[in-house]
């Protein structure tokens, strides 16, 4: 993930969140101005991005943000069982 979203979530492009949730959870559904992502842990959960001017909104960023570190969290805990560890 990249180090600038975590640093400053105010001043993220729109297209630079975008690419991120593309590339970690795959492509969006659009409705209207709204990119949503499903999660894929159970609850039925959603990302939804949306552009202000072209900036992504800072809660928004945040939210991808601990989205991606939850992911990022179950492939660890995915890996360490396949490999016997716990």
């Amino acid at each position: 993930m990249k180090k600038d979203i975590l640093a400053n979530p105010k001043n993220i492009k729109f297209i630079d969140l975008l690419q991120i949730c593309i590339k970690y959870f795959g492509d969006p559904r659009i409705s209207g101005s709204h990119h949503i992502f499903k999660m894929p842990w159970q609850g039925d959960p959603r990302i939804n991005i949306q552009k202000d001017g072209n900036m992504a909104k800072e809660y928004q960023v945040k939210a991808v943000v601990n989205a991606i570190e939850k992911l990022q969290l179950e492939n660890n805990k995915t890996e360490e069982k396949k490999h016997g560890k716990k």
